[in-house]
């Protein structure tokens, strides 16, 4: 697996007037770039603040069409995220897997390439508090490695402890709006330690996402939406 590539995106949180337009520009951009495998971490739409949080899961549709123009050869894989399980998980689920991106819910899944194979997890939202790593990784060999989905990055604490090696993880926005000589200006719960790009945490790696999409206001200052592409690479 040596050269494999995951391409990473998170937080869409969609809508037909903002968060639509980072969206439409990260397609070309992810085909462009080839990945052997793309993962999304959740947030697909937003809750609203005023207004039904069910009707807010209709907003699956129109985001999961647009994912779907993306490709790779080992498909296309997501957890959900907390603005997901506080509207309507089921529906956004539903959407998502009748576009054949696969969700993962405390499950691992095997990825193989030429007689090698690694693991895709992915966990419940933190949230929910039914995130489960022992029963996600129920099954997959201690010595195998294990990339791990998870919508919230400061879980990465609880991860480490596991053999997981790579933790995938958006829902800090990156701080969203970046003020020099400031701190973030919006980081949600379980997003602010691990802000923005990669740490070591123990003996396992972690990548926070700055998403694609935003929340509160519609705006990013300091703060680009992000496609991150991984390459992973074998421990000598």
């Amino acid at each position: 697996m040596d050269g494999f590539t995951v391409a990473l995106l998170s937080d869409f949180h969609y809508d037909p007037y903002f968060s639509v337009h980072p969206l439409r520009a990260a397609i070309p951009l992810v085909n462009h770039l080839r990945p052997d495998l793309i993962v999304l971490t959740g947030d697909f739409v937003s809750v609203p603040t005023i207004g039904d949080a069910k009707k807010a899961a209709l907003a699956a549709e129109p985001c999961v069409r647009l994912l779907r123009e993306m490709t790779a050869p080992h498909g296309l894989w997501a957890v959900l995220g907390n603005h997901d399980e506080d509207t309507d998980p089921a529906h956004i689920t539903a959407a998502l897997e009748a576009e054949n991106i696969h969700v993962l819910a405390n499950q691992a899944h095997a990825i193989e390439r030429d007689g090698a194979r690694i693991w895709l997890a992915g966990v419940n939202d933190v949230f929910t508090r039914t995130a489960d790593v022992p029963q996600t990784l129920r099954g997959v060999p201690a010595d195998e490695a294990v990339i791990l989905m998870v919508h919230e990055p400061d879980f990465a604490d609880v991860a480490c402890r596991y053999p997981v090696d790579l933790q995938l993880s958006g829902h800090s926005h990156g701080g969203q709006i970046r003020i020099p000589l400031l701190p973030p200006l919006y980081l949600p719960s379980l997003a602010k330690k691990y802000v923005l790009g990669t740490y070591q945490v123990g003996p396992m790696t972690l990548h926070t996402n700055a998403g694609l999409g935003t929340v509160l206001v519609p705006m990013r200052l300091n703060c680009p939406p992000e496609i991150a592409l991984l390459t992973l690479h074998s421990r000598h």
